[in-house]
């Protein structure tokens, strides 16, 4: 008999599965893999962080001019801490997928099928997991960039914030590197895959130039980027200020001008990627992992 399964007065067999059993038991399983391989953690945040430190001293005499108009004045340190914060979302929500093709290699991935685990909450149990990490190197950038001499203008409460915002940031992109790995059901694929969406978005976003200083067709993909609009919720809050140049907005005031959009696009994001994501994973038979 199936574990967590029981037999009925019909002989039909019923499962004693719950949503937050299983949810909890795939966080749980997926927390404790990541971890086996400090290595790799390790290796994740060097990318961003070499894009911080390299970014910052080659970049930085010619792009604050750039950043800074009027009486404002604001040093490239502070400005990219929010660009590099989503790069590290990226780059590990990227991962995700490779992950779960590992679980088809090795077949775990079809025995979860067959299993009474409810499907959505095996989805959200993974990606629970690898939000956990992500934040804790969010968090880690964000103290980098402190000892850099970056500022958050909104204190601790901001740095928070800033977290918060990367959590809602990175969901719609490990539902879309799951969506590639269980369609493409290879690792070089996945990998590949996310690898040749995450690099543009970085580029033809505000991660690392304000909207006005790109060039005219760059401005009008950069309205259509996510990364836009999480870098900017992460910047208003770095900044303490509204920096939103996509969507004008004047009815909640100050940095709430940034925040109330950016925060709805990217939970709209968060809830069509997902949703596509969780029907592609019921969707997915034994037969189709192989």
């Amino acid at each position: 008999m199936t574990p967590g399964a029981e037999s009925g007065t019909d002989g039909v067999r019923l499962s004693r599965n719950t949503f937050a059993g299983d949810f909890w038991a795939n966080f749980k399983r997926w927390t404790v893999k990541s971890t086996r391989n400090p290595f790799f953690l390790f290796l994740s945040l060097i990318q961003p962080i070499i894009f911080l430190v390299l970014f910052t001293q080659v970049f930085g005499g010619v792009a604050t001019g750039a950043i800074n108009s009027g009486e404002a004045s604001v040093s490239y340190t502070t400005y990219l801490v929010p660009a590099i914060a989503m790069q590290v979302a990226l780059a590990a929500a990227a991962s995700s997928g490779i992950g779960l093709v590992n679980d088809m290699e090795e077949g775990m991935f079809e025995k979860v099928l067959v299993s009474p685990m409810n499907r959505t909450a095996v989805f959200l149990g993974k990606t629970a997991s690898e939000l956990l990490l992500i934040l804790i190197q969010i968090g880690i950038i964000l103290v980098l960039g402190t000892v850099l001499g970056g500022e958050i203008a909104t204190g601790f409460a901001g740095a928070i914030g800033i977290m918060a915002v990367g959590f809602l940031f990175s969901v719609w992109f490990v539902s879309l590197s799951n969506i590639l790995a269980v369609v493409s059901r290879d690792q070089e694929t996945t990998a590949l895959g996310a690898n040749i969406i995450q690099f543009p978005l970085l580029f033809i976003s505000t991660a690392f130039l304000p909207l006005d200083a790109l060039p005219g067709w760059i401005q009008t993909v950069a309205g259509f980027n996510p990364v836009t609009y999480g870098v900017d919720a992460a910047r208003a809050l770095v900044l303490g200020r509204d920096v939103m140049t996509v969507i004008e907005l004047n009815a909640f005031g100050g940095i709430w001008d940034t925040l109330v959009p950016a925060v709805s696009v990217l939970l709209v994001l968060d809830v069509v990627v997902g949703g596509v994501a969780v029907y592609v994973l019921k969707s997915a038979t034994s037969s189709s992992v192989r």
